[in-house]
């Protein structure tokens, strides 16, 4: 949906149960048209759908979120500023879902911690 249009992302890097990628932004995308003219923002609920189709091409499978546990935007994502940030997903496949630990981060600053369950 988002995935080469609004964002490209790094082949992720695996360690276990942790993904790592970067995000690289497209500060062109209509998205910032709106939000907000002359001061572009990531809006929130694109960083939790980049998880997610981070997640389904790593996995080869769609996901469909089913519920937060936990999810704090702590900073804005201006994508001239941010071109590109990381990606980290702790994750775990139980019983046909997918519990997700995510943060998008830059530099030290972390501007979303997520704490979410897929559906397979």
């Amino acid at each position: 949906m988002l995935k080469d249009t609004f964002f490209t992302f790094s082949p992720p890097e695996i360690d276990g149960s942790l993904l790592k990628t970067t995000i690289t932004l497209n500060p062109a995308h209509d998205i910032f048209k709106g939000h907000f003219p002359g001061k572009p923002i990531v809006p929130g609920v694109c960083m939790m759908q980049m998880i997610k189709e981070v997640l389904e091409s790593y996995l080869s499978k769609k996901l469909r979120f089913v519920k937060a546990d936990n999810i704090k935007f702590l900073s804005f994502i201006d994508p001239n500023q941010h071109g590109q940030v990381g990606l980290e997903i702790k994750m775990s496949e139980v019983d046909g879902q997918v519990k997700a630990d995510a943060q998008l981060v830059n530099n030290g600053a972390v501007f979303l911690k997520f704490k979410g369950v897929f559906n397979l």
